[in-house]
């Protein structure tokens, strides 16, 4: 059993901090600490445990084999601390800090703008929001709730539908003016259509004729972009043809920036928005709750005909 007067759960929160950040400075800045007291703090972790927890040969931050098994423990014990907290203490306003992973567009159209009533509403929880369309594990970066759109894989998260929306097929009046129309899906094969540079769930767009009759088509462009809100302004500059989630750009059609196209061939393919998180036995942190609840009475999303 370890020496009282040692805080080893707020050693492992700055270990944790670090790995998910990627550098002491950037932890420091999170923790509001300073970089010397982080240096310090990891070299008398790796004292009293005898092992080097990351490698500083490298110009990038890595853990080695025993840094990443205690990082890997170091997440379940502090989920376990809030487990505890929360078994212990059921009667206390949702408090302390919630992080929330959210792809980019969900997070500019939705998301944000419901913050200021959610931390009004519970002004004892601290978020801290990640935007990326990439996929995390939301165990290894210690986020607490993550907003994903399609179909969920097999995983030990929980999910909780939001709503639904659907892909549509545009691209500027300036794009089309220069490249013409397409007007069926073999048509795309003569356009520049926009990709994204991380593995998507589905990796060609599908199309149904009226004969009931599907085809899929690869996209193949000269730009890849990192999420959907970069595609849509890249579309909305007349870079080419992208295949976007109607909430994302709606604003645009209905303003004329953007075109929809190819509607005829509509594959009928409806994406469900849902909110995943991790529930230790069935239960989850108030904080965790509070959000979930908020989001689905405020959220108003559904996919048009």
């Amino acid at each position: 059993m370890g020496r009282p007067d040692l805080n080893r759960s707020g050693d492992m929160e700055v270990f944790v901090r670090i790995v998910e950040t990627g550098s002491f400075s950037a932890a420091a800045r999170a923790l509001r600490m300073t970089p010397s007291a982080i240096s310090k703090l990891i070299t008398r972790l790796e004292a009293r445990l005898g092992v080097r927890l990351f490698d500083r040969s490298t110009r990038k931050l890595q853990l080695t084999p025993e840094g990443t098994l205690f990082h890997e423990r170091s997440v379940r014990v502090l989920r376990e601390l809030d487990a505890a907290e929360l078994e212990i203490s059921p009667g206390v306003a949702p408090r302390g800090i919630l992080r929330v992973n959210v792809n980019v567009a969900f997070g500019h159209h939705y998301f944000l703008p419901l913050v200021p009533e959610f931390l009004v509403l519970y002004p004892q929880i601290k978020l801290e929001v990640m935007l990326t369309d990439a996929v995390v594990d939301l165990l290894a970066v210690r986020a607490d709730v993550a907003i994903r759109t399609g179909p969920l894989r097999a995983s030990r998260l929980v999910a909780r539908k939001l709503g639904e929306t659907r892909p549509i097929v545009v691209a500027s009046p300036e794009y089309l003016e220069r490249h013409g129309t397409p007007r069926k899906p073999s048509d795309l094969t003569k356009h520049n259509l926009l990709g994204f540079t991380f593995v998507r769930h589905l990796k060609a767009w599908r199309f149904v004729d009226r004969a009931a009759r599907s085809t899929t088509v690869a996209p193949q462009g000269n730009v890849l972009v990192s999420d959907g809100d970069a595609m849509r302004r890249l579309a909305v500059a007349g870079g080419g043809i992208a295949r976007l989630l109607e909430y994302e750009v709606r604003p645009d059609i209905e303003a004329g920036r953007l075109v929809p196209l190819l509607e005829g061939y509509g594959a009928g393919d409806v994406e469900p928005v849902h909110a995943v998180f991790v529930a230790q036995d069935g239960k989850m942190p108030a904080r965790v709750r509070a959000l979930l609840d908020f989001m689905v009475a405020n959220v108003e999303l559904s996919a048009r005909s």
